[in-house]
């Protein structure tokens, strides 16, 4: 008897034990599966790259330090990029404009940015497109000035001219320094500037706001035309205590004509 009731105990705990393992691994089955579909609930969206893309853009850039590391290569250039307008689909219009870093009120180059997601068809994340501003005299230091100054969203859209280029980029590996990274298709975009017949654009965005973009021009023959040929522009943030003349004074330029002439072949002044 005193055995039979030792064998039952045993059986009613080891029935408990199992009852009890059993419980625990539900528990944490649906833990798990919160946790899952909480990490899933927070994913980062479409749009959120778009997003990030945009936000990245955006500000007053240099390429200071190329410019000191190799100043037969590259030029100190002032990039500078602000919201402009945003579209019923929802794409992010930015102001684009490029000056030498001695004469921002002067730019040489101005674009409408367009951000948006890529379309679901395509294997790429982010689609920056580049437009041609249709009166890009009244545009000139857009970002720099005043909201009630500038030209209304409205009118912003109004004046999105010609298109340019695509760029679709995808999120970097993780090994990379990079966050997103793309170019326009191989083929390139339509483009006459200085006896091209066709351009293709690079860019990379990078963490603190470190943008690097390479545009080139090529001719029927695919022989480069225009553009830098070393590699990408490095445009990083400068730091808001920085007293860019003092920085600057003792880099050496060339006279005003030979640097005119110089710049010709590094960029599109005119398109």
């Amino acid at each position: 008897m005193g055995m039979g009731a030792s064998s039952g105990s045993d059986k009613d705990s080891n029935g408990w034990g199992g009852r009890a393992q059993g419980l625990a691994v539900k528990t944490l089955v649906l833990i798990g599966g919160a946790l899952l579909v909480k990490r899933f609930t927070k994913s980062t969206t479409r749009w959120d790259h778009a997003r990030l893309v945009s936000e990245s853009l955006t500000g007053e850039k240099f390429s200071r330090e190329q410019a000191s590391r190799d100043p037969d290569n590259y030029f100190n250039i002032r990039m500078l990029m602000c919201p402009a307008a945003e579209m019923v689909d929802g794409s992010k219009v930015l102001y684009f404009e490029q000056a030498f870093w001695r004469t921002p009120q002067k730019p040489f180059r101005q674009r409408f940015y367009m951000v948006k997601p890529c379309p679901k068809e395509l294997k790429c994340d982010v689609e920056v497109s580049t437009y041609a501003i249709r009166d890009a005299e009244e545009y000139k230091n857009f970002c720099d000035r005043p909201k009630d100054q500038r030209p209304h969203p409205e009118e912003v859209i109004g004046d999105i001219a010609e298109h340019l280029t695509t760029i679709y980029l995808n999120r970097c590996d993780r090994r990379k320094r990079c966050l997103y990274e793309g170019s326009t298709p191989p083929e390139g975009f339509p483009n006459s500037w200085n006896g091209a017949s066709y351009c293709t654009s690079e860019l990379a965005v990078l963490k603190n706001s470190e943008v690097h973009m390479w545009d080139r021009g090529y001719d029927d023959d695919g022989n480069q035309v225009w553009g830098v040929r070393e590699g990408a522009y490095e445009f990083k943030t400068a730091p808001a205590s920085s007293n860019l003349n003092g920085i600057f004074s003792s880099l050496n330029f060339p006279p005003a004509q030979s640097f005119a002439k110089k710049i010709e072949g590094s960029f599109v002044l005119e398109d």
